[in-house]
């Protein structure tokens, strides 16, 4: 298993297209993507539960991988989270 606290760095949070684009992202994946905020769990690859955490701009997420390929899965979503995902979508 494998956890990073990152800092979000898009304008709106983790809200709609962005929840949406990490989702997409995480479920590249085989292993596990959770995400932790104020003290709550989601599943990383459930657009429900991404945008049910309610984090905005300048918050710090923590986001946790557990599998097969949960490094490369890491290394990505972290960049994508610390980056302005407006410029990607």
């Amino acid at each position: 298993m494998k956890e990073r606290t990152v800092l979000i760095n898009n304008q709106d949070g983790l809200h709609a297209r962005a929840a949406a684009l990490f989702v997409q992202v995480a479920n590249k994946f085989s292993c596990n993507v959770y995400l932790e905020f104020d003290g709550k769990r989601v599943d990383g690859k459930s657009i429900i539960g991404v945008m049910s955490l309610g984090a905005f701009a300048g918050e710090e997420i923590k986001i946790i991988t557990n599998g097969v390929d949960e490094d490369k899965a890491l290394e990505e979503l972290t960049s994508l989270v610390t980056e302005d995902i407006k410029d990607l979508i």
